[in-house]
């Protein structure tokens, strides 16, 4: 059994943001972002405390309010968290037990077969070789620990960048148990069904066998093996009638023709899958090269590792505490650090509460540092009187009086302001009669002294800058009727020069253009300065962006810079022109269906590009497909 389902259609779809009615913590998982749903529940992305990334499936309520389903739902966790396989997500906690049961996953960054499939058509011979013996490999430890998959589709299967990864085993047998999939609740896909489960009768090993040839010969042609439809025409024809193998290439015809055989008992062992597809490889052993996916799959992969990290604070209280120093230190041992509580197998996370609570944010129109930065009570005599007593157990200590008075926050003072100075004695304390005498006169004359020579500079300072003042009155700049300001009648005349400029830029943003479903082919280029920007020839020769046959987009005008934009992050002017990533080249494989990168040339123009497609491996041309949007002499911020 697995959590973990990818999302569909473009990059910019993976990591969806969380929605009004989405949880943003599961049993004390923060959420970061959703992956997808299903008919099981919703999944989302999260971390462990040591930062690796985990998929957390959420079970619908209505399922968790069947009785039946929530033991056979906590009987399937057990035994999948005995599955340690190398092509399966391994689960690593869970709660069958909560309100709303849930378990987690390792996260798989990569597509599922379905996406890629539906993004980048059917995939070569070999890589469906190597595909299908990872997943019997996979099938083979699942069987082990006693469950039969139920539901094994393209969808339930991931590719990452060493093999595939089979996930979602056995949690349709659990919803088999509840009456919702009699009600309209669909669990299992018929396209992908065996004959035995589309007739109701008994379950075992050899129907995901089954579904295996059916997901091979998908994997191979892009279409189901009977056919697509209403789920009972699929149905009837997966009992009744042979499947259509006509576009399985030769070298798969053999291990899929026997895997769709209807008796069981004559489908192949798990054991036979492998050795099919090591004669169909004709070699002994199969090996599993890095590059086992094709290029624009594997670029796929590069976006989905870099999933966005979850908020690392818990949010600041909804009213701000009472005026008071920041908690002390304890004074006790340190507490524990967050982290994994140490709970049964399978107990859910909870990480302990920090030993240091967060600041609280300061109300609106109140003075101050923010929060998470304002300053600590600093010891001696120029900082705040350390609070009576210390906390326990690292609970926070709350200010109260001391001497008498209250303890206050930093003053809502605007700009610097001097610290006032605090005798050892404590605050408001007077200096000891014994302390004056000559150090008291020794004050005294360095005051003066400072008096005098700031007042000597300060009748030196306003003679220069009166003169300068009448000087740039004269020349017409700030003048009106004699006056600066406005010159109304009034107004306070300045002592230190001309006052700035407060009036705003007059500039306006440019208009974008827009060119879409650009082919750019390796070898040519777009200068964005075109009136009509469409591919030309050559790739060297200080282009604003070229499609290097190398295999990377090139800024190679003085000055022109790209940058790659995270996946999800949505480009724009403001956003371009904000980046400072830069760097002179993106190679395609860090790209994929979604991605954008933003252009910046030498003349001035600022570009978005947004990636819609990438040449498949079958094109007798290498060629990017591509959405452009021009601001022309954007680059410098307003």
């Amino acid at each position: 059994m697995s959590g973990q389902q990818s999302g569909r259609g473009g990059t910019g779809e993976i990591f969806q943001p969380l929605a009004a009615d989405d949880p943003t913590t599961v049993a004390g998982y923060r959420l970061a972002a959703k992956l997808g749903a299903g008919g099981m529940g919703k999944v989302y992305l999260s971390y462990t405390p040591g930062g690796r990334p985990v998929a957390i499936k959420l079970i619908r309520p209505e399922f968790g309010e069947d009785a039946e389903f929530r033991r056979r739902f906590a009987q399937e966790v057990r035994s999948a968290q005995r599955v340690q396989g190398l092509f399966t997500a391994p689960v690593i906690d869970a709660d069958p037990e909560g309100a709303q049961p849930w378990l987690a996953t390792a996260y798989v960054p990569g597509p599922s077969l379905a996406d890629a499939v539906v993004a980048h058509g059917a995939l070569p011979v070999e890589t469906v070789l190597l595909l299908v013996a990872g997943m019997a490999e996979a099938l083979h430890v699942i069987h082990g620990a006693g469950i039969v998959h139920r539901d094994l589709k393209p969808s339930n299967v991931l590719l990452a960048s060493d093999g595939p990864r089979v996930i979602d085993f056995g949690i349709a047998h659990a919803a088999d148990a509840t009456s919702l999939t009699g009600s309209g609740v669909t669990i299992g896909t018929p396209s992908f069904m065996a004959p035995e489960q589309a007739a109701g009768r008994k379950v075992t090993p050899a129907t995901d066998i089954f579904a295996l040839g059916q997901v091979a010969a998908y994997a191979a042609t892009g279409l189901p093996a009977f056919g697509e439809g209403t789920s009972h025409g699929v149905l009837y024809r997966i009992v009744h009638e042979e499947p259509d193998l006509s576009a399985v290439p030769e070298r798969l015809s053999e291990l899929v023709t026997r895997c769709l055989a209807k008796d069981p008992e004559a489908r192949p062992t798990l054991a036979e899958v492998i050795r099919l597809c090591q004669e169909a490889n004709a070699a002994t052993v199969l090996r599993r090269p890095e590059d086992w996916l094709p290029g624009a799959v594997s670029a796929e992969i590069t976006a989905r590792a870099a999933a966005p990290a979850p908020a690392q604070t818990p949010p600041p209280p909804t009213t701000a505490p009472t005026a008071g120093h920041p908690p002390t230190a304890p004074s006790g041992p340190p507490a524990p650090a967050a982290g994994y509580a140490p709970t049964a197998p399978g107990a859910a996370y909870a990480p302990t509460a920090p030993a240091t609570p967060t600041p609280a944010a300061a109300p609106p129109g109140a003075y101050g540092p923010p929060a998470g930065q304002q300053r600590p009570p600093q010891a001696g005599p120029y900082g705040p009187p350390p609070q009576h007593g210390a906390p326990v157990h690292g609970a926070p200590v709350h200010a109260g009086p001391v001497h008498g008075g209250p303890i206050h926050a930093y003053p809502p003072v605007q700009g610097p302001a001097p610290t006032p100075y605090q005798y050892p004695g404590g605050p408001g304390r007077q200096q000891p009669a014994a302390s004056q005498g000559r150090g008291g006169r020794g004050i005294l004359v360095a005051v003066a002294a400072v008096l005098a020579f700031g007042l000597v500079g300060g009748l030196t300072a306003y003679t220069l800058l009166k003169d300068k003042g009448q000087e740039t009155t004269s020349n017409g700049d700030n003048a009106n009727g004699g006056k600066q300001n406005g010159g109304g009648g009034g107004a306070t005349p300045t002592t230190g020069g001309t006052a700035p400029s407060t009036k705003p830029s007059t500039r306006t943003d440019p208009k974008p253009a827009d060119y879409k479903a650009i082919n750019l082919t390796a070898g040519y280029h777009l200068t964005l300065g075109d009136e009509n920007v469409r591919p030309q020839s050559g790739e060297d020769g200080g282009y604003e962006l070229s499609y290097d046959t190398g295999g990377y987009l090139d800024a190679e005008s003085t000055g022109g810079s790209l940058v790659l934009l995270d996946p999800g992050q949505q480009g724009s002017l403001a956003v371009c022109r904000a980046e400072t990533r830069f760097t002179q080249e993106v190679y395609v494989n860090k790209l994929a269906t979604g991605r954008q990168v933003c252009v910046t040339t030498g003349s001035g123009h600022l570009g978005l590009v947004t990636v819609k497609g990438i040449s498949p491996e079958d094109s007798p041309s290498t060629y990017l497909t591509l959405d452009v949007t021009v601001w022309r002499n954007g680059a410098t911020s307003s």
